[in-house]
């Protein structure tokens, strides 16, 4: 398992075939790295399809309002809404879209971003200053590599559940 320096702002997002291990960046992205536990405590990520995975650029997820797979999972809407929290202001920063780091999906108003997110799966430098930088994978980036491509994939992978370290015994 990967070296947790801080239990308390990592998550443990469980896939296919199996752990991804974050570290969230609360020193850069405060609201953000909040949210992503707020809605991970309360069950919201459970799920939830990856609705938009390209190649060579990034996976997205988190649309807890049409994004489960469970509840009332509806492939035409998944990537049209977020969760009944108020939407985030823009936390931009100079940390690059590096491989592996987490950015907050939103629309064209920066203070759009509220559950979604996405893992970059190459250095997109393109996006610099336009997303929120709120995390980075340290463990597991194989099992982000393997999410089943498209937009939307025909059949989507899934967050099967997204956990703080804290609360895992």
């Amino acid at each position: 398992m990967a070296d947790i320096k801080d239990p308390e702002n990592t998550i443990l997002m469980e896939l296919k075939d199996g752990t991804v291990v974050i570290e969230l960046l609360p020193d850069v992205a405060p609201g953000h790295s909040e949210r992503m536990k707020e809605l991970a405590r309360s069950g919201q990520y459970d799920n939830v399809c990856f609705h938009r995975v390209i190649d060579g650029f990034m996976a997205q997820t988190g649309d807890v309002a049409n994004g489960n797979m469970e509840n009332g999972f509806n492939l035409s809407r998944a990537g049209t809404g977020g969760s009944d929290l108020p939407n985030l202001k823009a936390e931009f920063s100079s940390l690059p879209h590096d491989r592996g780091t987490l950015g907050a999906a939103r629309s064209q108003m920066p203070d759009s971003a509220n559950s979604q997110f996405f893992i970059n799966f190459n250095d997109n430098h393109f996006l610099n200053g336009q997303y929120t930088v709120y995390g980075r994978v340290i463990e597991g980036m194989e099992h982000v590599d393997a999410i089943v491509r498209g937009e939307p994939p025909a059949s989507p992978d899934r967050m099967i559940s997204v956990k703080v370290a804290a609360d895992v015994a």
